[in-house]
């Protein structure tokens, strides 16, 4: 028996070197390794061995096995490489070509409005700035003069998640942390994602607003109405000009509603702005007085100017956007056509 399948193995060897294709080899693997195969006869013999050799014969049986499923093996992973290599050859695929049809994608016109904001604020010497979305009821209202109950809450109504904690409505809160961890001077932006329980054809709950605040000795509101031209004019031409109306927040005293000359139309009066010539884009004002005492700073010493205007609302002007539900829609149409 042991001759015997020494003489299998190196048959079998010998015969799998001749092997030319995989039918040959289909042809070799039942000869030698299937259910009415070489080994599978030995197997069924081993009643006839003498019950102290079977556990030799059994090793044996399995090395052999081992030995002829390996070469096997071995063999069919030639002639599937090449199989492959041949299928390379065929389809010519060249694979240093540059991919087509594949387009490449856009930034958001807010992401982007937002760089072009703060590269300018940047340029202008101002600190970037940003603070948590879910704040506490006094950095969002309290620390910026809206004391509990006061009818100025009404105009910034937005999502509380306990009676004191809430989704911020406005970035000012960070301003309010700034003041209390910086010393004058100061002069930062913040950036960043507001919350409001507003939703119609010009409103959303989820929008982006960018604010300014600068504090120092003898600041008026003469810098801030040269600040804002400058900056506006880099944002929608150097002609571009602005002007000032009355308003009220409760943080500035005293406040104004800024309106830039119409980049539609340059000032002369269009559908964009209504024939007025102007537009609506933002508020600031002087910080009041007791703002600062609040968090700190000494009112007698320093006055400060604060600035804030959605982001969103700048992009749609820019861009000409004249839908803001588009903002907000998964559509990448609606960023193709901004591309």
């Amino acid at each position: 028996m042991e001759q015997k399948l020494k003489a299998i193995l190196e048959t079998g060897l010998a015969e799998i070197k001749l092997v030319k294709d995989k039918n040959s080899l289909l042809d070799f693997k039942i000869k030698y390794l299937g259910k009415q195969g070489e080994l599978t006869s030995i197997l069924r013999g081993m009643r006839d061995v003498q019950p102290q050799d079977r556990p030799k014969i059994g090793v044996l049986v399995n090395e052999v096995r081992e030995k002829l499923e390996g070469a096997y093996l071995e063999k069919e992973k030639y002639f599937n490489d090449l199989d492959l290599q041949k299928e390379l050859e065929k389809s010519s695929i060249d694979i240093t070509e540059p991919s087509r049809g594949i387009e490449r994608g856009e930034l958001h016109p807010t992401t982007k409005m937002f760089n072009k904001l703060i590269d300018i604020c940047v340029a202008m010497g101002f600190q970037v700035v940003e603070g948590p979305e879910i704040e506490t009821d006094y950095y969002n209202f309290e620390g910026l003069n809206i004391p509990k109950n006061h009818p100025s809450r009404d105009m910034q109504d937005t999502f509380f998640i306990t009676e004191n904690i809430l989704l911020r409505s406005q970035t000012s809160s960070v301003q309010v942390r700034a003041m209390e961890s910086m010393k004058p001077p100061i002069k930062i932006i913040v950036p960043g994602r507001v919350y409001r329980n507003d939703s119609d054809g010009t409103h959303s709950p989820v929008f982006h607003q960018l604010e300014g605040l600068v504090i120092d000795e003898n600041v008026s509101m003469a810098d801030l109405k040269a600040m804002l031209t400058s900056m506006m004019g880099k944002v929608f031409g150097e002609t571009t000009k602005i002007r000032f109306r009355p308003s009220f927040f409760p943080f500035t005293e005293p406040s104004v509603e800024v309106d830039v000359s119409c980049p539609s139309c340059k000032g002369t009066g269009c559908k964009v702005c209504k024939g007025s010539g102007y537009l609506e884009l933002l508020g600031a004002g002087v910080v009041n007085p007791k703002v600062l005492e609040m968090s700190g700073i000494d009112s007698k010493k320093y006055r400060g100017f604060a600035f804030g205007f959605g982001v969103d609302r700048f992009a749609m002007v820019y861009y000409g956007i004249t839908d803001l539900k588009n903002m907000f829609k998964n559509d990448a149409r609606f960023l193709n056509q901004i591309k």
